[in-house]
């Protein structure tokens, strides 16, 4: 209870981050380090915007310039399950950090590899635990695979990913991290914990404008810097690609959804990942079947989100 607030204060949540890192990934850690909303129990990495050990170099020097070295980070998947592999550094840069140089990490990757660790930790969680699964799903997928009885430790799984009525951003029909790995994503959907989707039907709402860039700069600190730097990079791809002004913070609505869910319009849904042929890595969204698998949202509250991630940004 808060000294003298009469108000009891509920425990930290406990998260576990699966990602790819990737220019929007570390602004996620960014937002969920800065969160005493979060005890953040782990960070596990998986091959994605680009391959993985760099995605496990980028988010052990992300959570180092958050303050947040005691993190252990564990490295995952090398390959999706079925498809071969396809990265994104087209869009983040060869670094996967855009601009950005990032420091040195105060430790290296966990000598347990990530899809052992996921097993053992929600076999012998106390509780279930909260998964936030901003890359391809392939670690969770393969962890169900080879442990099904884990769901048991699994209070909610929250994921970027698929796309709807945007169509996709990797080929007209599909989302990347869907793409990078269907039967992974397919195979998390199917696995009855409740899920929510955050696909580019939301984030797309949620862009780095200028006018949200110089807000970002304007904050001074070394990782509002880093942030700047490394969506710089990216607004201009998206410039050259999409002919659009500011990229898309896909990756931090998951840690904005887990912080303020009432900022997101949502309705549950049947949603499946197709794996095969040109459809390959579209999401089948059925809303408001009552065969629903899933939670999907389909709006934000763009600027009271933005407001929130920078309020946690200048926490650090």
């Amino acid at each position: 209870m808060a000294e003298g607030s009469g108000v009891p204060q509920s425990a930290p949540r406990p998260l576990i981050i699966d990602c790819d890192p990737g220019v929007d990934d570390c602004m996620a850690l960014f937002a969920a380090a800065a969160s005493p909303e979060f005890d953040l129990m782990a960070v596990c990495t998986v091959a994605g915007n680009v391959r993985v050990e760099t995605c496990t170099a980028n988010a052990l020097g992300a959570l180092a310039l958050a303050g947040r070295g005691d993190v252990p980070v564990y490295s995952g998947c090398q390959t999706p399950l079925s498809v071969e592999p396809v990265f994104a550094d087209h869009i983040h840069g060869e670094s996967g950090l855009g601009c950005a140089v990032l420091p040195p990490p105060q430790r290296g990757a966990e000598p347990v590899d990530a899809v052992s660790w996921l097993i053992e930790t929600l076999r012998t969680a106390d509780t279930p635990l909260t998964l936030a699964i901003t890359g391809p799903a392939t670690n969770l997928a393969t962890a169900l695979m080879e442990a099904p009885d884990i769901t048991a430790g699994i209070a909610e799984i929250v994921v970027m990913g698929g796309a709807d009525l945007e169509g996709g951003n990797i080929t007209p029909h599909a989302e990347f991290n869907v793409y990078a790995d269907p039967h992974a994503a397919q195979i998390v959907l199917a696995c009855g914990r409740p899920i929510t989707v955050i696909g580019l039907d939301t984030t797309l709402q949620l862009r780095c404008t200028p006018a949200r860039m110089d807000r970002l700069r304007a904050i001074g600190s070394p990782a509002a810097h880093a942030g700047w730097d490394m969506m710089a990079h990216v607004n201009a791809i998206y410039g050259e690609i999409y002919g659009a002004e500011g990229a898309a913070l896909h990756d931090p609505c998951v840690i904005l959804y887990l912080l303020r869910p009432d900022l997101f319009t949502a309705e549950p849904a049947r949603i499946a990942a197709l794996t095969e042929g040109e459809m390959r890595g579209h999401s089948s969204v059925t809303r408001g079947s009552p065969d629903a698998n899933a939670v999907w949202t389909t709006g934000i509250d763009a600027e009271a989100a933005f407001d929130l991630l920078l309020e946690r940004i200048a926490r650090l």
